[in-house]
């Protein structure tokens, strides 16, 4: 049987903001961020089986992806936890605002790393994770590709 790729694509708006940077992404901005998420592996042969000629049920996929990434990053915003944003991060918890405190710079590079983790971890053994693209603008996004990792 023949190794398949399948994509699915996902939206959410997520803030953030990049300390130490030296253009305007210094400040508080956000994206409507698109993530597109590829897996690999074998359709499932056997006919008696619900799932039958399917690689993953993007319904499956949708769910993993969802939980780990959507819900968590959509309509919040994300800090370095290690910057003096964390001074801005807290007003706003105390304001009842989502914020995301990661460990690393929020750029789309270090978000694609961290969600390629997230995902990976959630996979069935059977089902590799190929590639994930991260667009925060039409013309701007950062991809990663179990090839290369």
């Amino acid at each position: 049987m023949s190794t398949i790729r399948i994509t699915k694509q996902f939206n959410f708006e997520t803030g953030h903001a990049l300390y130490g940077y030296d253009g305007k992404c210094k400040n508080v901005h956000g994206h409507s961020y698109k993530l597109s998420v590829t897996v690999s592996g074998k359709p499932i042969a056997d006919s008696n089986n619900v799932k039958f000629g399917m690689v993953i049920d993007f319904g499956d996929l949708k769910k993993i992806v969802k939980e780990e990434i959507v819900d968590l990053f959509d309509h919040a915003t994300v800090f370095n936890q290690n910057t003096p944003h964390i001074e801005l991060a807290k007003e706003l918890i105390d304001r009842d605002h989502h914020v995301i405190l990661v460990d690393y710079q929020p750029t789309s590079e270090m978000m694609v790393i961290d969600f390629a983790q997230k995902i990976k971890s959630r996979l069935p053994s059977n089902i590799k994770l190929h590639s994930i693209k991260l667009s925060e603008t039409d013309t701007s996004f950062a991809e990663w590709f179990a090839s290369e990792n």
